[in-house]
């Protein structure tokens, strides 16, 4: 069955044999909403084995090339059907803060976000505090995602946390923050409510809060 062959590729990174299963499924009929759906269940694959310690951060982003690829041989049809969009498990925004310009870790919480049934919706970096406030006026999300690699970035996600809680919005979102140096006391020093150590943990932090 193609569909098990496609979920087994990418789970393996046979990017070949991913991409020629995920065309036999386009070529029979199989929706392309469906197809995103079999590839998500690989992706949930590849993310115990990143948690399991089996897979690392190369694997998790030559899944998301072929993700990426798969996404790109489908999007006419993905087009066509975005009125009939299924629907998000819940809307989350993210973006480095200022000062940072790091990027490639959040990318890739980004894309297992979206790829769990999130709507992702990324600021980019080095992104100011009154920009996180005007996006959460304007998009209205369930979580606000903060992302550095800079230690000198903390008092960036602090102020930001402060700032966004003085224009009366600290409580219409729950915020996440992550990067290599974040940790429990970094957590409280920036007023977030909690921080993942990966992208897998972030997505399950995300997953609890749409949950309670």
């Amino acid at each position: 069955m193609s569909e098990e062959k496609l979920i087994n590729a990418i789970a393996e990174m046979e990017e070949e044999e991913a991409l020629k299963e995920a065309q036999a499924m386009l070529d029979s009929g199989v929706s392309a909403t469906d197809l995103m759906k079999s590839c998500r269940r690989a992706m949930e694959i590849v993310g115990e084995r990143f948690a399991d310690g089996e897979y690392f951060v190369p694997q998790l982003i030559m899944a998301g090339e072929i993700m990426t690829q798969i996404s790109e041989m489908a999007k006419d049809e993905l087009k066509e059907g975005e009125g009939e969009e299924e629907e998000k498990l819940g809307k989350i925004l993210m973006g480095t803060v200022d000062g940072d310009i790091h990027d490639i870790g959040k990318g890739i919480v980004n894309f297992n976000l979206d790829v769990n049934e999130f709507k992702v919706i990324d600021l980019g970096e080095d992104v100011k505090a009154e920009e996180f406030i005007k996006a959460i006026k304007e998009h209205k999300p369930d979580i606000v995602g903060m992302s550095c690699l800079l230690t000198v970035a903390f008092d960036s996600m602090k102020n930001t946390i402060e700032a966004i809680d003085k224009a009366g919005l600290r409580d219409q979102v729950k915020i996440m923050i992550g990067g290599a140096p974040i940790n429990d006391d970094v957590c409280e020093y920036s007023g977030a409510d909690d921080w993942g150590k990966d992208a897998v943990e972030a997505v399950s932090i995300a997953k609890k809060w749409m949950e309670e």
